[in-house]
């Protein structure tokens, strides 16, 4: 029986393919280019699949990309789903659009934007899932999601230890965003890293009609804080 997560061998050579491009780029978008690269990009990523609701989602957006990751390995994982990468450094979506090219992942598209520029115009309730592998607080990501996100949608946003304030910040603004904590996965064993954790939350309702904010507004001042 496959586990989820697990690449045809088709779906391999093409994140070889990427992590190849990554290892060359000039512009040095990852620290991690040589022989961890797979279990710390690649391998990661992949346990997104273990939320159900993610791998069954149609309609997907990273925000914060990055170099590309989770994204451009859920569209790998996930060749019937539409992955939509939301990145506003424009450097970091000139290379997701060159790996996605050469790896011929045909269902990732990269977006240079704000998430909250997208979500107030053609990203409004499109998504299912989003994701978000990136440094950033619970309430943060969770802010960025909502109005991204179907009523009913999910969240699974990758992060390190166990931080009991930031959670307890997040509880306390799952009403004022719509967000509710679901569950915590503890999946370091599959990351390679000890302490990894996804954490999943589930849009509760309508979107709030103060959502989204004006970009940065939910970096610097995040719903929740004591």
């Amino acid at each position: 029986m496959s586990e989820p997560g697990d690449l045809s061998p088709g779906g391999r050579a093409a994140l070889l393919k990427v992590l190849g491009l990554l290892r060359e780029d000039p512009a040095s978008l990852s620290s991690i280019t040589d022989e961890r690269a797979w279990q710390v990009h690649i391998a990661d990523s992949l346990t997104g699949l273990e939320v159900p609701e993610l791998a069954a989602a149609r309609r997907i957006a990273d925000v914060g990309a990055g170099a590309g990751f989770p994204g451009l390995v859920l569209a790998v994982a996930l060749p019937d789903a539409e992955i939509d990468l939301i990145e506003s450094v424009g450097r970091k979506t000139v290379f997701i659009e060159r790996a996605a090219a050469a790896a011929r992942i045909a269902n990732a598209r990269a977006i240079n934007a704000r998430s909250e520029e997208l979500a107030d115009g053609e990203g409004r309730e499109r998504y299912d899932a989003v994701t978000a592998r990136a440094v950033g607080r619970l309430s943060t990501l969770a802010e960025l999601a909502s109005p991204l996100l179907v009523e009913g949608g999910v969240l699974v946003a990758w992060k390190g230890k166990r931080d009991p304030d930031e959670e307890a910040e997040m509880e306390r603004a799952a009403g004022p965003l719509a967000m509710a904590p679901e569950a915590i996965l503890a999946v370091g064993y599959r990351a390679g890293s000890r302490h990894r954790h996804l954490h999943v939350l589930r849009k509760s309702g309508s979107t709030p009609a103060d959502l989204p904010r004006r970009p940065g507004v939910a970096k610097k001042r995040p719903k929740g804080r004591a």
